[in-house]
């Protein structure tokens, strides 16, 4: 690592954590504006009572709520645009804000519509993206947006890029600027109880698999560092009982109090090889990204053991109470095996042809593998090496 320190820090303005807090949207909001454009990522199982208490809420306090959009799937590039085009209509109406509700999928649709729809250089925000379209530079300020995560995973809440996909043509890229970051997160954990026990498992090992990226990142600061080694510890002991037992308060306020802290670590910190692949096994296999973080994190970890050994082996001892007088390559590999079994344990699968990846997809994989996420990768892989350890994998 580093022997000099220089770093810049970014994190949204005002956090609001804790259980049943939700009961402060209203307060909060009237900061913002007095018109709430509601963007929902909730299944329908529970968006029709959590939706119509927001709307109480925000009513209660003089804000007209308006729900533009539901979105369940990974945001893509005409999702941002139709969802921009439809609030273009209402900026003139000043006090427009955006408030989004679900997870990554549905706050990184706000960041990225509240920035297209102020921005009129062009009304794609395929022209907006890194290494996509025409390289364009948003100059003028987003909308605000307030974010109310109900997964704990992506940590989206907290970073100032907004991750967007498309099929055709293939890629999964990044609007990315400090602005985006939300004006307000409400964070209420009890807003993840009614989380299915897959959602969970997926968004969680997301959460764990950010935290120990952006710790090892070549890009890794102090204070990252450190939310990062709270996240970790935090989350390695409680994700197993919000998979098993999603009603308990302890393991849902440690499992959103770590996405949290590792949406702030992977804004300041980067990421590394397991996301890097993960986001193209999404746009090329449609693999589920934290199921996709979670199978590469094991391999990622084994990777960049050399370069990173001093660092692995204090998470190692720190997170997984291994012992001390163990020499750091043993330290290592235990936690290696650690993350392993937790994977096993929370149901995540081990091997990607379990996910229907096949062989001749891996070129495409590997390209596509190059983007921000793997620039923070602590050591570089070639596209030999990446080949081999996917093949390996299937």
């Amino acid at each position: 690592m580093k022997d000099t320190i220089c770093y810049d820090f970014v994190a949204p303005p005002k956090i609001v954590f804790g259980w049943g807090r939700r009961c402060e949207v209203g307060t909060l909001a009237r900061t913002l504006g007095r018109r709430a454009m509601i963007l929902s990522g909730l299944p329908a199982a529970v968006a029709t009572e959590v939706l119509g208490e927001l709307r109480e809420l925000l009513s209660a306090q003089d804000i007209e709520p308006t729900l533009v959009e539901t979105i369940l799937h990974e945001p893509e590039v005409q999702d941002v645009d139709r969802v921009a085009k439809e609030l273009r209509g209402n900026v003139a109406n000043r006090g427009c804000f955006l408030l989004a509700i679900g997870g990554g999928s549905a706050i990184d649709l706000a960041k990225a519509a509240a920035v297209i729809a102020t921005n009129r250089q062009s009304h794609t925000v395929a022209d907006y993206l890194e290494n996509v379209g025409r390289g364009l530079k948003i100059i003028d300020p987003p909308l605000p947006v307030l974010a109310m995560p109900t997964t704990a995973g992506t940590g989206a809440e907290a970073t100032c890029n907004a991750v967007i996909s498309s099929y055709d043509p293939p890629f999964k890229k990044s609007l990315r600027d400090d602005r985006i970051l939300p004006r307000i997160v409400l964070i209420d954990p009890e807003l993840t109880v009614s989380m299915p026990s897959e959602v969970t498992a997926a968004s969680g090992m997301d959460a764990i698999a950010q935290l120990i990226e952006s710790y090892i990142s070549r890009k890794a600061q102090p204070i990252p560092q450190a939310l990062a080694l709270q996240g970790l510890r935090l989350s390695v002991p409680a994700i197993a009982e919000a998979v098993e037992n999603g009603r308990s308060r302890t393991a849902r306020e440690r499992m959103s109090h770590a996405a949290l802290l590792s949406g702030m670590a992977l804004a300041n910190s980067g990421l590394g090889l397991a996301h890097g692949v993960a986001s193209a096994l999404g746009i090329h296999c449609r693999v589920p990204h934290g199921m996709a973080c979670a199978m590469m994190l094991p391999a990622a970890l084994r990777i960049n053991r050399e370069v990173r050994q001093a660092e692995l082996a204090k998470l190692a001892r720190d997170v997984f109470g291994i012992l001390r007088t163990a020499p750091d390559s043993e330290a290592v590999e235990v936690l290696i095996e650690k993350i392993e079994a937790l994977c096993r344990r929370v149901g995540m699968p081990p091997r990607l042809a379990d996910l229907d990846v096949r062989h001749d997809q891996i070129p495409a994989i590997v390209k596509s593998s190059r983007g921000q996420s793997m620039s923070g990768n602590p050591r570089e892989v070639s596209d030999a090496e990446l080949t081999q350890l996917l093949e390996k994998m299937l």
